[in-house]
């Protein structure tokens, strides 16, 4: 065998290849000599960058030490998949109105004539871009992706994939279902988030298993961050409403009562748990000290039932960046202090009073709902 040439990929160049396991054995070596060179490349130069963080700040550094330590890692197997709405994209209520008040052909003609007009952005937009803004902080082109799950026909959503290229949003898949439902795509897409304006449909994706919240107003005065902060309550969100039933049958010493006796045994998942965990994920390919997300629990809850929910985590391998045990304060000053870009939580009022100060999202689900 004439010595080849290694490429960076492990394949081999030359006039004459290797046996089918020869070349199988050389992968394997290459892959994993690769393997460990971008480890001790990745740690030395996220070390050098954290270093010198003071002397190079700028957007534009960071930019590029996202970057380079993405080169250097393994490649990623996953994908954060996010569903949205047109409405909760878009501020899309001028078109609606005229929908309401005069029906299905005058909402139609109404979008043809402005389809050139770029729709302004909705109470989901900030975070879809921040979101979408994360794959060139990642080094990839598609490690998160938003999907526009739209009651619109392709027809009138003509506007709306113009006004995503107007606003350029990375945004090139969607379901356009002229009226229907649109959770029966949900799944084929692999979302794991789905946000809208519409509750039903945000009922319909839950009730399937998928993570939903119905978006509302942001507040007018909001001023995000370049760190992208996500704010979830615990009961019916995270965790399952299993503890929340006894709470809202028997109060709160008896609910007390029972998670002390249960401390040591992990709550299910609630809807949320798996969004939660692909964050995670997410977060694990990037070193801690420069990391653009962060996760925090906003929960009701205190002493002495922290225990079981800090257990449950550490039973599920999920590490949150922060956790707050409100004891039933108003959560809202504590949400603004984190700087969230959304809050996640079962109860209406709670996100009402919530989106006074930051975004949020009402997950109905759980008996609080029912």
């Amino acid at each position: 065998m004439v010595p080849g040439r290694l490429s960076t990929r492990g394949r081999v160049h030359g006039k004459h290849e290797p046996s089918l396991l020869a070349a199988s054995f050389l992968h394997r070596c290459c892959s994993h000599l690769r393997e460990k060179l971008a480890d001790a490349l990745a740690r030395y130069f996220s070390n050098f960058f954290i270093a010198h963080k003071d002397s190079n700040s700028n957007a534009r550094n960071k930019h590029a030490e996202f970057a380079l330590y993405r080169q250097l890692s393994s490649p990623m197997q996953s994908k954060l998949v996010i569903g949205t709405s047109s409405s909760a994209l878009f501020n899309l209520e001028a078109s609606a109105r005229i929908f309401r008040e005069s029906g299905l052909k005058a909402y139609s003609e109404y979008q043809r004539e402005h389809e050139d007009t770029p729709l302004e952005p909705g109470d989901a937009f900030p975070l879809v871009k921040k979101l979408l803004h994360l794959n060139s902080l990642l080094g990839q082109d598609d490690r998160i992706e938003v999907i526009l799950l739209s009651r619109n026909t392709a027809d009138t959503g003509l506007r709306i994939f113009k006004s995503i290229e107007h606003h350029g949003l990375s945004i090139v898949r969607a379901a356009f279902t002229g009226g229907a439902p649109p959770y029966r795509y949900m799944q084929p897409f692999r979302c794991q988030l789905f946000l809208s304006t519409h509750a039903d449909d945000v009922k319909e994706a839950l009730a399937h298993g998928i993570a939903a919240a119905s978006i509302l107003p942001v507040p007018e005065h909001f001023q995000p961050t370049d760190t992208l902060h996500f704010a979830f309550d615990g009961d019916a969100v995270l965790f399952s409403d299993e503890a929340e039933r006894i709470y809202q049958a028997k109060g709160l010493a008896a609910f007390a009562s029972s998670e002390r006796d249960a401390a040591d045994e992990p709550l299910s998942g609630g809807p949320f748990k798996p969004f939660l965990s692909e964050l995670h994920q997410l977060q694990s390919e990037l070193p801690k000290e420069i990391n653009p997300i962060r996760t925090a629990l906003v929960t009701a809850r205190a002493a002495p039932s922290h225990e079981r929910v800090i257990k449950t985590l550490r039973a599920w391998h999920i590490r949150l960046d922060e956790s707050l045990f409100l004891g039933g304060m108003n959560k809202a000053e504590f949400l603004q202090a984190y700087g969230a870009d959304v809050f996640f939580d079962d109860q209406a009022e709670h996100c009402k009073s919530a989106s006074t100060l930051v975004p949020a999202g009402h997950v109905p689900h759980g008996v609080t709902n029912e």
